[in-house]
């Protein structure tokens, strides 16, 4: 199994860390051609409009559709705004690849970002340690969506649609490696 990090812009270091932690074959990719080969793509957090403006300028943006068609993508943060159909806006890239839609930067502020215990659906064990900084939310979903988790007062914050999994938070800043592991098994169902 190798699985790709998307590297334009935010965690991707934190990503491949924790994925070479559970023994997986794990490469940056920036250009097209860094998509060959690769068993599932992680699309990081970090600033989604930045990730937008690259993904466009490298000629990444339908290279990457293709690929979310296909084979199982994960985003988190920036990187479950560009997996959405619908940011409330127009005119920022996005692959569009997900039947949700997403509140950009819900909670406000920088100095909005907080930390909370997430009950995650198939996940064992204790809560998940979330770390959401300047996070979005899932306001809608299709019926092929599922719900994974919500914060106390109903917001959506994790979902996944077969082979796409999109989570409001940051996994890789934790030590915690069962969503990349989750993430890993989703890769080894869609080999098999």
């Amino acid at each position: 199994m190798k699985i790709g990090v998307l590297a334009l812009q935010g965690a991707f270091i934190e990503h491949i860390k924790m994925l070479r932690r559970l023994g997986v074959e794990a490469v940056e990719a920036r250009l097209p051609h860094q998509l060959e080969g690769i068993d599932g793509l992680i699309i990081p957090g970090g600033e989604s409009t930045t990730i937008g403006k690259l993904a466009t300028e490298y000629g990444l943006i339908a290279p990457l559709q293709r690929f979310a068609e296909a084979k199982p993508t994960w985003g988190t943060c920036a990187g479950m705004i560009f997996l959405a159909k619908d940011i409330g806006i127009d005119e920022q890239p996005i692959l569009g690849a997900m039947d949700i839609t997403v509140d950009r930067n819900a909670f406000g502020r920088q100095i909005d970002s907080f930390e909370t215990e997430l009950r995650i659906a198939g996940l064992d064990g204790a809560p998940f340690h979330a770390v959401f900084i300047r996070a979005p939310v899932v306001t809608a979903v299709e019926p092929a969506v599922e719900i994974l988790a919500r914060l106390d007062d109903g917001r959506i914050v994790a979902v996944r649609q077969g082979r796409l999994l999109a989570t409001a938070f940051h996994p890789e800043l934790t030590d915690d490696l069962r969503l990349h592991a989750c993430f890993c098994a989703i890769v080894e169902e869609a080999l098999n």
